[in-house]
């Protein structure tokens, strides 16, 4: 049976190369894929400075996406590319709030149903996450998106998340526990020198929200997740960073995409389970 891997995309603006690498090494695989968005109500789009081939990148100080790919975002139907994605509203329920009528039945639901949803993602081998600005917003601290992480974690199944999305991976965890799956792991991500120290935007309510800023350090947020028998690698000054600790597949930007999608055809077809360190 083919193999088959689910991407998560924001809906507040994704990073072009960081979506369309990794699909180009699928489908060259013969791997096939399905999307899913948060909500719905919005289709996915790419970040603009993602399709502008003269876009210089502040840390690197140099332009980052080639015309071959600016032209490929720019040609490509969005609509009709995520047209059929699945969303997480629909598939996952939100944990409930310690205040919610009658806690401990609606805590015992929301459990039911979100067994119920790891087996509606039971068809997927691997899950994509796609980095960009845009995840910070709807992807990050997003408590659905977290359960899926957690579905595909205890199924043993590959876990690749690119740029701002290896958050999302720090961050899922269980109520009761509280412990980050990401503990004693080997993890890349944005280091404080691939780090923006003004004009970081993200897209909310159709027009550009500028923080200057990213609202968070994702190396401190990374060091401290792993803890002592994890390790974070920058690879400050090396073109990619991309780390495989089994499930984990971790990309620390815009240049490791390449790298990120071959390395997950990699896991899926030759059982790499680890890589870069």
């Amino acid at each position: 049976m083919n193999k088959k891997v689910l991407i998560a995309v924001s809906e507040h603006g994704f990073w072009v190369e960081e979506l369309l690498k990794p699909m180009d090494h699928l489908d060259a695989a013969g791997i096939g894929y399905h999307f899913v968005s948060p909500k719905g109500n919005i289709t996915p789009f790419p970040d603009g400075a993602s399709l502008n081939a003269e876009y210089v990148d502040p840390p690197l100080g140099r332009q980052v996406t080639s015309p071959d790919l600016a032209r490929r975002g720019k040609e490509t139907d969005w609509e009709e590319l995520f047209g059929h994605r699945h969303t997480l509203e629909k598939w996952f329920p939100v944990r409930p709030y310690l205040s919610a009528d009658g806690y401990l039945g609606t805590l015992e639901r929301y459990y039911e149903e979100r067994r119920k949803a790891w087996k509606l993602i039971s068809e997927y081998d691997a899950l994509l996450l796609v980095g960009g600005s845009g995840p910070v917003v709807d992807m990050v601290n997003n408590n659905r998106l977290h359960d899926l992480i957690l579905g595909f974690y205890y199924a043993g199944k590959p876990i690749a998340a690119e740029c701002y999305t290896v958050t999302c991976l720090a961050f899922a965890r269980e109520l009761d526990t509280r412990e980050s799956i990401l503990r004693g792991k080997h993890v890349t991500g944005h280091t404080m020198e691939y780090d923006y120290t003004a004009g970081w935007s993200i897209l909310a309510n159709g027009e550009y929200f500028t923080f200057e800023t990213p609202p968070y350090p994702l190396e401190y947020i990374l060091r401290d997740t792993v803890g002592p028998n994890g390790k974070f690698h920058g690879n400050v000054g090396r073109l990619t960073s991309v780390i495989v600790d089994y499930p984990f597949i971790t990309s620390r930007s815009v240049a490791s995409s390449d790298l990120c999608g071959r390395l997950l055809v990699e896991v899926l077809t030759n059982d790499l389970k680890r890589f870069g360190w």
